[in-house]
């Protein structure tokens, strides 16, 4: 035991690593110990969430500071220590300080949080994490139909807030327009089919419709954007086929494929209860002549 006290003691270095080791681990321990004991504490998921992730920053930036004023030997040469580490390392970890940079972004900006639906770098999902260096998603789409999840959790850089698009389905506004088109047979009761169509939508819809009136006068508010229509319309249009209905309506961001299944499937169930008045169309084709044909047979 002596000659390992005598060895550390006559190596300076070895002994000022061991006991920079001693501190950090310290430090890490206390951040471990109140993210343990805040998720034990916080029933609220969201302020649970929120109250690990400042603990866990304000300790990683404690614990730098601390590593800067320890090899420097004096706090005031901190900025310099600062100044020097950057001018060496900003160029081959650019990646990693943009990331770094990012989470501070998305954090103070509120760009996107957990439970937000957006689309970023091409990739579309629901945000279950952010961290320090990573976005981590919920992938939706891909090789599967609509808006359902493909099952694959998607880690992002935090560098990709400053390089493109962020698009979020639900921050300030959980709703989104959607639409489809419906071909109605001529010599249908046109009437009668849009009056269909039009008291489905509002009764299927009636709780989207309310619910995002008020929400839209926030938004309103908030930017400099005109007043919207969120209940349900439709356009017609006449086609070489068919009189084409375009129904256009607002939907929360989440129910998009089911939403539209009960529109269709209700629509389907009132064309078919008219007993032949409105009929839905398919493509046609209409032969109005008939060329001649010339058959020689030689004997």
């Amino acid at each position: 035991m002596n000659q390992i006290k005598n060895w550390i003691l006559e190596n300076p270095t070895i002994y000022s690593i061991a006991k920079f080791v001693l501190i950090a681990t310290f430090v890490l321990v206390i951040i471990q110990f109140l993210r343990r004991f805040l998720r034990k504490s916080i029933s609220n998921t969201t302020a649970r969430y929120k109250s690990q992730k400042t603990v866990e920053f304000v300790g990683y930036v404690l614990l730098v500071i601390l590593s800067f004023s320890y090899f420097t030997g004096n706090i005031k040469d901190f900025t310099l220590a600062i100044g020097l580490f950057s001018a060496g390392v900003a160029f081959t970890l650019q990646e990693l300080i943009l990331s770094i940079a990012g989470s501070i972004y998305i954090f103070v900006v509120n760009v996107y949080k957990p439970g937000d639906r957006i689309e970023i770098n091409g990739i579309k999902g629901d945000v279950i994490d952010v961290d320090s260096m990573y976005t981590t998603m919920m992938e939706i789409g891909q090789w599967v139909s609509s808006d359902n999840y493909s099952g694959r959790i998607v880690k992002l850089s935090n560098a990709f807030v400053f390089k493109g698009p962020i698009y979020n389905y639900s921050q300030d506004f959980p709703f989104i327009w959607d639409e489809f088109n419906l071909p109605i047979k001529y010599g249908s009761d046109i009437e009668l089919a849009k009056s269909l169509v039009i008291d489905i939508a509002s009764k299927t819809l009636s709780e989207f419709t309310a619910n995002s009136k008020a929400q839209w006068k926030e938004v309103v508010n908030k930017y400099y954007i005109e007043d919207a229509i969120v209940e349900p319309t439709l356009a017609i249009t006449l086609t070489d086929n068919w009189v084409q209905f375009n129904l256009r309506y607002i939907v929360d961001y989440k129910k998009r494929r089911v939403t539209k299944h009960e529109l269709n499937d209700s629509i389907r169930k009132a064309f078919e209860g008219t007993n032949g008045k409105v009929v839905l169309a398919s493509t046609t084709i209409e032969l109005v002549k008939i060329p001649e044909i010339k058959v020689d047979i030689n004997p």
